[in-house]
């Protein structure tokens, strides 16, 4: 086998290798195999440059090329023996290209410095019946009492086309850095235990990236599964959990539909990043993100296939967090089976601009919702479009905080129905404010722009077009001010129903007028009608 590092600090059982120094050790390896065979890093194809391996290698004390140790790269006999074997401080391990297959789990724990990377090496996992011991994890490196401190993955297929294959490819818990790029699950992952990856940085000061991680085959409820029973719904696709107080960021990955959310990056105090990536047809939701400033941006969720048993596919699912954002994101659903967007009560302030939403189906769903408890919400030039049943652009749901809500230069049109949830924007809390909305939804006969049941709710400009009443107002304190609103079908621009009180209308044009029937005298000036 290779080795290379310092003979002085080679382990025990390292013994029989043929130690070299690190500069002849590269020098050998350059040349015949290791890095002109071409480990991916962080490339996304092809081979990297000789220069990018040797700095690689130059990180390690001892590098191990695993064919050379025995390894089997066809695929035929397993390979946890010689990476077990391998397995210390300050290692890398390197794949060269085949077929490695193993049938237990690989643990490394409270290390300084361990990587693996491949260079068109495919791991295959045992199926779920031979698959000795826990049945849940391929690699598991580092545990959140004794993680790594430095871990290093990339540049695997992994193959789950077998029947009754899955498994978590990688656990990994990092206390300073984690590096996992080029990760691609070939494969339906139908054996009903965890899903392929875990990931955290145990420390504050930490960071981590897992860079195009890809299982676009998703994975099976585990009542199809030989787990049935031991497992609810089935797995998630990348789960990032309570362990997580660093910053981690999930760039360009992909995820098929799995039964227990896509993404799940929620409840640890770190923050997460979503930059890029498609997250597609996963149960309870396709991204949900928690933490402290934690952000997704540029990412696309796409919601077109509804299996079966699948109840609630939501595209984003925000919560747990401080200063949540959701920017120049793609929302496409055209299978609705769960609103876009849900701001859960744990959110304590979130930011969202930019997105693009697009609902389609049998289904009455809502675009974006905002949870009685949750904090400030700003919804900033979003655009939701809507063709279903019925269901609101925006619900904002009844509070008894007054933390506010700011919508400003959001449009929702569509061929909307009317069924059950009526309007564009539906308010039950208190102190909104509604700035330069446009909305156009005249498709259904009793389809509103804006119902409002709470008080202090303030819109100024914009544009509200719709085919019954466009502005329903029943709260306290509504405030209009150089806003434009017609009903399709000759209703009254706007309504203000018993029990409102309070209400200024100011310089705004409002087709057919205003029918009152407010408590208390209307203060109007400077309106047209």
């Amino acid at each position: 086998m290779y080795i290379c590092g310092d003979e002085a600090t080679v382990e025990a059982n390292d013994d029989d290798a043929t130690n070299r120094t690190r500069r002849g050790y590269l020098k050998g390896v350059l040349g015949v195999g290791v890095a002109g065979a071409g480990v991916r890093l962080g490339t996304g194809v092809g081979a990297a440059s000789s220069s990018d391996t040797t700095d690689l290698f130059a990180e390690y004390d001892r590098v191990y090329d695993v064919v050379e140790a025995g390894a089997d790269n066809t695929g035929g006999q397993p390979i946890n023996d010689v990476l077990e074997r391998l397995r210390g401080d300050n290692t890398l391990l390197v794949f060269p290209p085949g077929r490695y297959l193993m049938d237990r789990q690989f643990r490394f724990s409270g290390f300084e410095q361990f990587g693996l990377v491949g260079n068109d090496a495919t791991l295959v996992p045992a199926n779920y019946h031979d698959f000795e011991g826990p049945q849940y994890r391929l690699f598991r490196l580092g545990v959140h009492y004794a993680p790594g401190t430095d871990i290093r993955f990339e540049g695997f297929e992994v193959d789950f086309t077998a029947d009754d294959t899955g498994i978590r490819v990688i656990d990994a818990l990092a206390s300073k850095r984690l590096q996992v790029r080029d990760v691609d699950v070939i494969g339906h992952h139908d054996s009903g235990t965890w899903g392929p990856g875990r990931f955290c940085v145990t420390d504050e000061d930490g960071v981590g990236i897992v860079e195009r991680f890809r299982a676009p085959d998703g994975g099976a409820w585990v009542d199809e599964t030989p787990n049935d029973g031991n497992l609810w719904k089935g797995p998630s696709g990348i789960v990032a959990n309570v362990h997580n107080h660093g910053e981690l960021t999930f760039r360009d990955c992909e995820l098929g539909g799995f039964p227990d959310n896509g993404l799940y990056a929620s409840g640890g105090t770190g923050k997460i990043v979503v930059d890029g990536g498609l997250y597609k047809n996963s149960d309870t939701a396709n991204i949900r993100l928690g933490g402290e400033g934690s952000e997704i941006r540029n990412a696309t969720v796409i919601v077109d296939d509804n299996r079966p048993q699948d109840v609630n596919q939501r595209a984003i699912r925000l919560e747990n967090g401080t200063d949540l954002s959701v920017r120049d994101t793609d929302i496409r659903i055209p299978s609705v089976n769960g609103h876009a967007l849900t701001v859960m009560n744990t959110c304590e302030s979130t930011w969202i601009q930019d997105v693009r939403i697009s609902m389609a189906g049998d289904r009455v769903k809502h675009g974006i919702v905002v949870s009685p408890e949750a904090g400030e919400t700003t919804i900033y030039r979003t655009a939701i479009d809507m063709n279903t049943p019925g269901g609101y652009g925006i619900k904002l749901a009844d509070s008894t905080r007054t933390a506010r809500v700011n919508c400003e230069n959001v449009k929702i049109t569509g061929d909307v129905g009317d069924e059950g949830a009526r309007s564009a924007i539906f308010c039950a809390r208190d102190n909104v404010r509604l700035s330069m909305v446009t909305v156009d939804q005249t498709g259904a006969p009793h389809r509103r722009a804006v119902e409002n049941v709470a008080d202090d709710c303030k819109i100024y400009g914009g544009e509200y077009v719709a085919s019954e009443r466009p502005i329903c107002n029943y709260g306290d304190g509504l405030r209009v001010e150089g806003t434009y609103a017609e009903s399709a079908d000759g209703y009254y621009a706007l309504y203000l129903y018993d029990p409102s009180r309070d209400a200024y209308i100011k310089q705004s044009t409002l087709a057919n007028g205003i029918y009152d029937k407010s408590e208390d005298e209307l203060r109007a000036w400077g309106n047209e009608f």
